[in-house]
């Protein structure tokens, strides 16, 4: 009887894991440009020892799709850990605290020192699902004392492949158009250390991450060519991280920069421009 209860909550889990995805949207293997299903996608992610998964941060779709894919791939094995992004090593400890408790508090993310930054709205639904599972929940970036002392000081980065010149091209063009052209080009050389040194901390935490490990990134630090899989092979991994892409109809997604791209309806256009204007007082 416990044998047959068991087959049969397993079968219940699977089925679950591949309930269809909370919106459509196009998926296309960037090897060979094929359409593909949510279900094969799964099945593919859930092969690979370490995926990162790019988001556009204040895409409420992205984040949808994050927990369903966590969802589906529990269905397919067992999860090793989830690192993400938004989370310091600070933090670290409250996060392993609020795990160890009976229920979750009420003020989740008071109990997490959860960063304002990072809209809660968005990402703590994600949150609630990993603190309920057996698998870990770790931080993957760097802390605000060591972002402000790699600003001061930019420290060197061991490896070819991140410290090519078309590499550091690539991203200074990413900083100087996320800020509008308004950022003194004196500020660019440091921006750029503390960017590539926020790929090399979560390149190093996804390598030591139990598998199979989920990495919850920004775009620009989960691309093949420039972010954390190409620190995962300076830094020694025998094959870089898989890469999915969750991006906005019209974005132009390469087989350089990941290897599967999940295409979601595009949000209306936002002037941040105009805000960088304003901080910057112009």
């Amino acid at each position: 009887m416990r044998l047959l209860l068991i087959l049969a909550l397993s079968v219940l889990t699977a089925c679950q894991s591949l309930a269809p995805p909370p919106l459509g949207g196009r998926i296309r293997d960037l090897h060979n440009g094929q359409a593909l299903t949510p279900r094969a996608l799964v099945e593919r992610l859930a092969e690979a020892p370490r995926v990162v998964v790019g988001e556009r941060h204040d895409n409420p779709d992205h984040h949808a799709l994050q927990l369903w894919l966590l969802q589906a791939l529990a269905g397919q094995r067992a999860q090793g850990s989830l690192l993400l992004e938004m989370l310091t090593p600070s933090q670290q400890p409250r996060v392993d605290s609020v795990r160890r408790l009976p229920a979750l508090p009420k003020d989740l993310p008071g109990a997490l020192a959860w960063s304002p930054g990072w809209d809660w709205n968005l990402y703590g639904p994600v949150v609630e699902f990993a603190l309920a599972q057996r698998y870990p929940l770790l931080a993957a970036n760097l802390d605000a004392a060591e972002i402000q002392r790699f600003y001061r000081q930019a420290p060197s980065l061991q490896g070819a492949r991140s410290n090519a010149v078309a590499v550091k091209d690539v991203l200074l063009g990413q900083i100087r158009e996320s800020h509008c052209g308004l950022l003194p080009e004196s500020q660019m050389p440091p921006m750029l250390a503390v960017q590539q040194k926020r790929d090399r901390r979560m390149a190093e935490r996804l390598l030591q991450a139990p598998t199979p490990a989920l990495l919850l990134v920004g775009a620009w630090h989960g691309r093949k060519d420039v972010g954390v899989p190409l620190h995962a092979l300076d830094l020694g991994a025998s094959e870089a991280p898989i890469v999915l892409m969750l991006a906005e109809e019209g974005s132009d997604v390469t087989s350089a920069m990941a290897d599967y791209v999940w295409y979601t309806p595009a949000m209306p256009p936002q002037d941040y421009c105009a805000q960088m204007r304003e901080h910057f007082g112009q």
